[in-house]
């Protein structure tokens, strides 16, 4: 069995995980504005999570010595802001009608993570098959959190929900488009892997601090601030707890 075959597949089964969202067409309570804005809240501690519990930390340790990985998140924050200001606030305007515009950004930052994901699974394919089950095994549970997350971010942002679901499998296709990528031209890109890791920190703390949090402080009162608050905290624990697993 090829090397090339055993990237494909993993990096593949990794982007069916986004069908995940599928689930939301067969049970519609699933889309009430408490569970919505439920997961909106577990959707913000699991990116912000991710982004210091995962990313930046891997960043930090891939990164060349003497090079400043913060500079890319502080990029990836401006970009964003910049996309959303003067880009995709007109798009939101003029043609998108009831889209909020996080839902375009969530479809961006989501798929550039995915990309660098099958960056990652090729990488360690290539180093060991053994290495690369294991890495397919840990980016998969990282994942299926995130991605109904994702789903429930894209659905409160006005996407009707099979659109939403299509749009959210092309994004995870991104990580077959890295893994393929890495396999032919890993040493060229494994250089840039820590900045794009950093990259994508910056816009996930973007897009929780800017759209989701604010989200839920919009529709806080007494009663619902432990609905609200306890999802959060749930979501910085699941990243947490897969993190610390994984690593020993």
């Amino acid at each position: 069995m090829s090397t090339l075959f055993l990237i494909v597949t993993a990096s593949l089964t990794v982007s069916l995980i986004a069908l995940v969202g599928a689930l939301f067409l067969y049970w519609e309570r699933l889309t009430s504005q408490k569970v919505t804005l439920t997961l909106l809240s577990f959707a913000a501690g699991t990116m912000l999570a991710v982004s210091f519990l995962d990313l930046l930390p891997e960043a930090l340790e891939s990164a060349a010595e003497g090079a400043n990985i913060f500079i890319p998140v502080l990029l990836g924050i401006v970009v964003f802001f910049f996309l959303e200001r003067f880009v995709l606030w007109f798009h939101h305007h003029d043609e998108t009608h009831d889209m909020h515009p996080s839902a375009v950004l969530i479809l961006l930052g989501d798929g550039l993570h995915n990309f660098i994901d099958g960056i990652a699974i090729a990488a360690a394919f290539l180093t060991n098959p053994g290495i690369g089950f294991a890495t397919t095994l840990a980016i998969a549970a990282h994942e299926i959190p995130q991605e109904i997350a994702d789903f429930s971010v894209l659905i409160h942002g006005g996407m009707e929900k099979t659109k939403a679901l299509f749009f959210n499998f092309i994004s995870g296709l991104t990580a077959l488009v890295g893994a393929v990528l890495a396999f032919y031209f890993l040493e060229n890109l494994t250089g840039v892997l820590p900045l794009s890791l950093a990259f994508t920190a910056g816009m996930f703390i973007y897009i929780a601090c800017s759209d989701l949090i604010p989200e839920m402080h919009q529709h806080a009162s007494k009663q619902k601030s432990w609905t609200q608050f306890l999802p959060f905290l749930l979501g910085i624990a699941t990243i947490w707890i897969l993190v610390a697993t994984l690593a020993e």
